[in-house]
């Protein structure tokens, strides 16, 4: 969440920003809200402030101008109602607005309205070669009896699936793994809800309700199934305040969670197999910290995710997300794409991103700093492994001409050994 006043001394730069994001808000119609806010806010507080001289003049009036007062008493209780009911309406509105307006842009993300004019910034190996037909990883699943996509929908439905066999034990490993990476540089190791109320969701800059959202939400109750377990730590500190020189350390997070998405409007190819999918678990990583170290931790995160990418051993190459595939919280945002045989092209499998203040500010988390002045901090998330679309990564670069997939080097210590998926006897 941007703050008002930023952006009425920045009127123009924040309606570019919103165009080169591509969202649609009336900057102008806030700003008017804001005003009307300000006024009724205004008058309200001097209605109570009468009031309240009312009230003592009741006590120090004769006995026979008492009625007067009393009359005036309830003239003004009714007027505050009244004032009350229009500023909650009209704040409701300035704050639907407010949320509506994304973070500030880097200066150096691309400008573009889609991921076409995303940025290549680094590549670690070519697109795979195969001297045989590549199969894609749902084939592979079925032949080697390692994924079950049609009990999956007959029990829950589309988009979801039983991983069996090897297919666990590789998920299981992954988890170990990206864990591991994680914790040696000094992240601490988690495990959240898969729910949250709909305020942290908001908070984070998720949309809980409404036909655009993609998030499952529990009828009957404010709470909703987690998309990634950036909701769940980023409430972890909601109205926290982190005393001066606790931050000199950043506080950084990595958490394992289960992840639920509609996925609404997904169709062909991309949502074929793993790459679409209600439900998966995801190892996140998540760091609050003061606003001058987060640039530099942004670059952390991604040099993590690479190095646990690397490890793995299939090609990926990184791209600098465009301002119009920027999703409302980011200020800049990297994502990591793999080398996929079934799209024959690079499909994303991780991101990371900077949101600068925009989520502390929604979730009231400050920090004392230096000066002794309390500011809001700053966050980051960075995904470690997603276990949806990493494994397709995994499965069609390393299968081999024999129908078996070879387990990367790396992963062999967490699934006891295992160095190939065997076709089942």
């Amino acid at each position: 969440m941007l703050d008002i006043q930023y952006i009425r001394n920045n009127i123009e730069e924040v309606k570019k920003n919103c165009v080169n994001r591509r969202v649609n808000v009336d900057i102008d119609s806030l700003l008017l809200l804001d005003t009307e806010v300000r006024t009724l806010t205004q008058g309200l507080d001097a209605a109570r402030a009468a009031k309240n001289a009312n009230a003592e003049a009741i006590q120090k009036a004769p006995k026979e101008e008492k009625l007067q007062y009393v009359e005036k008493g309830k003239e003004l209780k009714e007027q505050i109602a009244n004032l009350e009911t229009q500023t909650e309406a009209v704040r409701g509105r300035f704050l639907d607005l407010l949320m509506q307006v994304p973070n500030r842009t880097h200066p150096d993300s691309p400008v573009g309205t889609d991921d076409t004019q995303n940025k290549e910034i680094s590549r670690f190996k070519e697109p795979t070669q195969f001297t045989f037909t590549p199969k894609d990883h749902v084939t592979l699943g079925q032949e080697l009896d390692i994924l079950d996509f049609e009990t999956g929908a007959k029990v829950s439905g589309r988009g979801f699936y039983y991983l069996k066999n090897e297919a666990a034990l590789l998920e299981l490993a992954l988890i170990q793994y990206a864990m591991s990476v994680c914790v040696k540089h000094g992240y601490t190791p988690m495990l959240t809800p898969d729910l949250a109320r709909q305020e942290i969701l908001m908070g984070t800059g998720y949309q809980p309700r409404g036909d655009e959202t993609q998030i499952y939400s529990i009828e009957g109750t404010d709470l909703s199934l987690i998309a990634t377990a950036e909701i769940t730590v980023a409430g972890y500190y909601r109205d926290h305040t982190f005393a001066q020189g606790e931050l000199e350390k950043p506080k950084k997070i990595v958490a394992l969670s289960h992840c639920f998405r509609t996925e609404a409007g997904a169709y062909g190819k991309e949502s074929r197999g793993l790459y679409r999918v209600h439900q998966f678990s995801k190892v996140e990583m998540f760091i609050f910290c003061a606003p001058e170290q987060s640039d530099t931790l942004h670059e952390e995160l991604r040099q993590i995710e690479e190095e646990i990418a690397q490890g793995l051993g299939f090609p990926y190459h990184v791209v600098d997300i465009c301002t119009g595939d920027l999703g409302g919280p980011a200020y800049r945002k990297y994502d990591l794409e793999a080398w996929m045989p079934m799209k024959n092209d690079w499909g994303e499998i991780t991101s990371t991103s900077n949101c600068t203040d925009f989520q502390a500010r929604r979730l009231n988390i400050k920090h004392v700093n230096a000066e002794g002045k309390k500011e809001y901090v700053h966050t980051l998330n960075g995904t470690a492994v997603a276990l949806s679309r990493t494994p397709i990564a995994i499965l069609e670069n390393y299968q081999n001409a024999d129908g078996t997939i070879t387990i990367p080097e790396v992963l062999r210590p967490f699934m006891g050994g295992v160095e190939k998926i065997l076709p089942k006897k």
